[in-house]
C-alpha cells in the first residue's frame, strides 16, 4: 500500500499535460491497443494519478470523431511500433504491481477484413476463393439425405417380388403320440428343404433399388393382387398352404399304403379370369374374390362335384344367376353372369374364376408342418419328401443339400409356382447341390432358374413325384425302401 501511495504522490511531478496524454491514449486507440487494453507504462501510470476533473477534460479531449473512428478501424499499427510503447526498464516485480507485456497486440477482427479489401491477393482471400464452392455443396449434401431419408419412409403403390429364404422341412415336422404310436420316425440326415420369395411393399427407395436389379420384379397394385386387395390376397396365401400341407399328407401316406381321404370344401373364388374386353356382366366385374358361390340358377352348389354338371350344359354367352356369400359377409345375394370360354380350353364354358382348394383331408393321424406366416401352395413337393424322408429309413436325399418347390396334387403330380428365377437366386445363395422344379415351367422360365441358379447347381424339371423320387436316387439317394407301412 505504501508503494502505491509513493507512485501516487509522485506522480503530479511527472504527468504530461492532458493534451498530450490525450494524443497517447488516442495514437492508443487508433493502433488498436485501446481495444486490447494495452497502454505503456508510464500512460497506465499517469492515468491512476489523474483527478476526476482532469480525466473528464481527457476523455472530452482524446474522443474521437466519426472522421477518427472511421479511419483507425482502417489502419494498422506495425507490430514494432506497438512494442516500443512498452515500457521495458519496467519489468515485473512485487513493488509497483504492474505486469509487463511483451506479446505483439492482435488487431481487432475488423481490421484483417480490411487488409483483405485493400489486398485482394492475400492468402487469406485466395482460400475464400477456393472455398466458395463449399456452402452450396454443403447444402446440395444436406438436401440429397433428407431426400434418401424421406425416400426410405414413404411407401409408394408397388410391390417386389424378391429372393426371400430357404428352409429346412424336417425342423418344422412335429409328430403326436398318435402318430408315434402308429408309426416309426427316421430323423432325416439331409432334409429336403422349401424355398420362398419376398413380396413386400417398397418405399419410394426401394422402388429405385428394386428397378436396378434384375432379380427383383417391381409390380404394379394391378399386377399383384388384379380385382382383389391385399389383405384377401394374404388370407388366400394361408389356405393354400394349409391345403398345401394337407395335401402333402395324404399324397405321402398313400403313397406308403396309408389309408386317406379327401372331403370336398365349398366354392369359393380364388382368383378371377378376365377378359381384355370384359363386358358388364362378366364374372371379372360381378364377382370378388373370397366369395362364396353357393348356387347357379337357384340349384345348390355346396361343392364343386355339385357345380361341374351343371356347367357342363352351357354355352357361351350364355347369362347365369349366382347366389353368392360376398367375402366377409354371411348375408347371401344374386349375382347374374355371362358364361365365357376358358381362355386355356376353348371347348370349356366356365363362369369366370379360379375355385380355392377347400378341401380337408382325412388322414390315421397328423404330421405338425409349421409355416409361420408362410403363404402359398409352392412348398408342397418339398413337403411331401420330407414325409417320405422321415417316415421311412434310408436318406432320400444321399447327403446332398437338396432344394425343391412345386404344388404337388392328389395325383402326384408336380405343379408350376411363381417367382422361380428369385426363388432361384436364394437357392444359390444357400450353397445347394440340386434344384428341382416343375417340368411345367415356360422354357424361359426354366431357362432364367438355370441362369440364376448358377453352374454349381443342378436344376432338375420333373413332372411329378415319381421323377423327382428317380433323381434323387439317380444322384445318390435311397429311395423309398419300405412302401407300405402297417397300423
Amino acid at each position: 500500500m505504501a508503494t502505491e501511495m509513493a507512485i501516487a504522490t509522485k506522480a503530479p511531478a511527472t504527468i504530461a499535460p492532458i493534451e498530450r496524454l490525450a494524443s497517447d491514449v488516442s495514437r492508443c486507440s487508433r493502433s488498436g491497443s485501446l481495444y486490447r487494453g494495452v497502454f505503456s507504462v508510464e500512460t497506465r501510470i499517469t492515468l491512476l494519478a489523474l483527478e476526476p476533473s482532469d480525466l473528464l477534460r481527457l476523455m472530452s479531449t482524446s474522443a474521437p470523431n466519426d472522421n477518427t473512428h472511421t479511419s483507425s478501424a482502417r489502419t494498422v499499427t506495425p507490430g514494432t511500433e506497438a512494442a516500443k510503447e512498452v515500457d521495458m526498464n519496467a519489468g515485473m516485480n512485487d513493488d509497483n504491481g504492474i505486469t509487463m507485456n511483451t506479446s505483439v497486440p492482435l488487431p481487432p477482427p475488423g481490421l484483417q477484413i480490411a487488409i483483405d479489401t485493400e489486398n485482394p491477393y492475400s492468402a487469406n482471400n485466395k482460400e475464400h476463393r477456393r472455398l466458395w464452392w463449399a456452402l452450396p455443396l454443403l447444402t446440395l449434401g444436406w438436401v440429397s439425405l433428407i431426400a434418401v431419408i424421406a425416400s426410405s419412409l414413404i411407401s409408394v403403390r408397388l410391390w417386389e417380388l424378391a429372393p426371400g429364404s430357404v428352409e429346412q422341412v424336417a425342423s418344422r415336422l412335429s409328430f403326436d403320440k398318435k402318430a408315434l404310436s402308429q408309426v416309426t420316425r427316421y430323423p432325416a440326415e439331409s432334409s429336403v428343404m422349401f424355398v420362398t420369395a419376398y413380396g413386400g411393399q417398397l418405399t419410394a427407395l426401394d422402388a429405385l433399388v428394386g428397378a436396378l436389379d434384375p432379380d427383383v420384379d417391381v409390380q404394379t397394385f394391378k399386377e399383384r393382387f388384379g380385382e382383389s386387395t391385399p389383405g384377401v390376397q394374404q388370407q388366400i396365401g394361408f389356405q393354400s398352404m394349409t391345403s398345401a400341407k394337407q395335401i402333402a399328407e395324404y399324397v405321402a401316406y398313400t403313397r406308403l399304403g396309408l389309408e386317406a381321404s379327401f372331403t370336398l370344401g365349398a366354392i369359393v373364388v380364388n382368383e378371377l379370369v378376365c377378359l381384355e374386353t370384359a363386358v358388364a356382366l362378366s364374372a371379372c366385374k360381378q364377382l370378388g374374390v373370397g366369395d362364396t358361390i353357393t348356387a347357379l340358377n337357384g340349384e345348390p352348389t355346396e361343392t364343386l362335384a355339385e357345380l361341374a354338371p351343371l356347367m357342363a350344359v352351357k354355352k357361351e354367352g350364355e347369362i347365369v344367376t349366382l347366389t353368392v356369400i360376398p367375402h366377409k359377409s354371411s348375408t347371401s345375394i344374386e349375382r347374374r353372369v355371362q358364361l365365357i370360354v376358358s381362355p386355356e380350353e376353348p371347348n370349356r364354358v366356365i363362369i369366370g374364376f379360379v375355385p380355392a382348394d377347400t378341401r380337408t383331408v382325412d388322414l390315421p393321424f397328423e404330421v405338425g408342418i409349421d409355416t409361420d406366416q408362410i403363404g402359398g401352395p409352392s412348398a408342397g413337393l418339398a413337403f411331401t419328401l420330407a414325409l417320405l424322408d422321415e417316415l421311412t429309413p434310408g436318406d432320400l436325399m444321399g447327403g446332398k443339400k437338396v432344394v425343391a418347390t412345386g404344388t404337388i396334387s392328389e395325383d402326384e403330380t408336380v405343379g408350376a409356382i411363381g417367382a422361380l428365377q428369385q426363388k432361384a437366386v436364394a437357392v444359390k445363395a444357400i450353397g445347394a447341390d440340386v434344384f428341382i422344379i416343375p417340368a411345367s415351367q415356360s422354357d424361359e422360365e426354366i431357362a432364367a432358374a438355370r441362369r440364376a441358379a448358377g453352374s454349381k447347381v443342378k436344376v432338375i424339371p420333373v413332372n411329378d413325384l415319381a421323377e423327382a423320387l428317380a433323381a434323387l436316387e439317380s444322384l445318390g439317394g435311397s429311395g423309398l425302401t419300405n412302401a407300405t407301412i402297417s397300423l
